[in-house]
């Protein structure tokens, strides 16, 4: 979506000034206002936030504050989707700048599922039920499509168990945005990575596959994949391994399916976090996640030895477009009246995308 440049008074803004006038206008606003502040964070933001967890972890932190009018979704854009879906209609759910995407759930949108899904059908026939499956990484239209089809949302945490219910269902599991969190997930459930799934290219006809590998398979896997997460290679971890003896690896489980092979343990930032926290002093950890988290870990943890697989360093580049600036310039507004960047999904996607996100929370609880 497009950002209109800042006013030149916050463009200008030094660190200090900014983060003087968040806490003031924090202050102003009270409990008319809560602020959410995903993982993978800058600091600068963090420091602001009333909680800090994954996305659904704080759209549901969000929706535990009924009384509070005014929502501000430090994260991405599907993030706040999901909790203007979970929100009161009296709350307003703001992302402090719009261009804050996530190129993962844009590889995957609702004219190529529909086409996708229209192809399996001519392929499959009436006799054969595909269950869809997205991961909360997606558009807020795209968990309306898998509500209306009786699917279910997912997240890194709960994915074999939204997964397993979905192959009770029926007979295939349709899974995306990220195939990468699809194949780690039925290879963990016991599936080959080979013969029972298939990847499907939303460029090319029947997503590259022929009609017998996809009457075949089990899952069909869209071909999308987190941008910092690809990045971590088994490479690293034998590096890790060789200068580290002793170490501990844990990555994401949206890396490659070798790379979680090959790491010691695989969950998602919320495990991630809790695994570092439990960990006995003088352990060595090496972390397959976006850089912020992996920093904020070590820096909270000295007694332990923590750094990040990735010597080049892997920011979330979209998360960055959330800076200390626009938080400033939004708390601002809304402090003189104004309602800047209001996230609104539209009664019919929403009534949808939140048949899809309940049914999740009773697939998994």
């Amino acid at each position: 979506m497009y950002q209109a440049p800042l006013p030149t008074v916050y463009a200008d803004m030094t660190p200090e000034e900014a983060d003087a006038r968040i806490v003031a206008a924090k202050k102003v606003l009270g409990s008319r206002l809560v602020v959410l502040g995903h993982h993978y964070q800058q600091n600068a933001i963090i420091r602001h936030a009333d909680y800090r967890g994954d996305s659904y972890k704080l759209a549901k932190d969000a929706s535990r504050h009924p009384e509070a009018e005014f929502i501000v979704f430090c994260g991405v854009h599907f993030m706040a989707e999901s909790a203007d879906i979970l929100s009161g209609d009296d709350q307003h759910v703001i992302l402090p700048n719009l261009a804050a995407g996530c190129s993962m759930a844009d590889m995957a949108n609702l004219f190529q599922v529909r086409t996708c899904w229209q192809e399996l059908e001519k392929v499959l026939g009436p006799q054969t039920k595909i269950t869809p499956v997205t991961y909360i990484n997606s558009a807020a239209n795209l968990k309306a499509f898998v509500g209306e089809r009786g699917g279910t949302v997912c997240t890194s945490s709960n994915a074999s168990k939204a997964v397993s219910w979905a192959l009770e269902q029926g007979d295939k599991v349709l899974f995306f945005p990220d195939q990468h969190l699809g194949r780690n997930t039925g290879v963990a459930l016991g599936y080959d990575p080979d013969s029972d799934m298939v990847v499907w290219d939303p460029f090319k006809p029947l997503g590259g596959n022929s009609p017998e590998r996809i009457r075949e398979a089990k899952f069909i896997l869209w071909k999308g994949h987190c941008s910092v997460h690809k990045r971590f290679t088994v490479e690293q971890i034998e590096q890790a391994r060789r200068e580290h003896p002793g170490i501990t690896v844990i990555v994401h489980p949206e890396c490659p399916l070798d790379v979680v092979r090959a790491a010691d343990l695989s969950g998602s930032t919320e495990t991630i976090l809790h695994t570092i926290e439990a960990a006995p002093a003088g352990s060595t950890w090496a972390i397959g996640t976006e850089i912020n988290l992996v920093s904020r870990l070590a820096k909270e943890h000295p007694d332990k030895t923590i750094f990040c697989l990735d010597p080049q360093i892997c920011p979330c580049s979209t998360m960055y477009r959330i800076h200390p600036s626009f938080l400033c310039w939004v708390l601002e507004e809304l402090v003189a009246g104004q309602v800047p960047n209001e996230i609104v999904v539209p009664p019919k996607v929403k009534h949808f995308a939140k048949l899809a996100l309940d049914r999740m929370l009773t697939v998994c609880s």
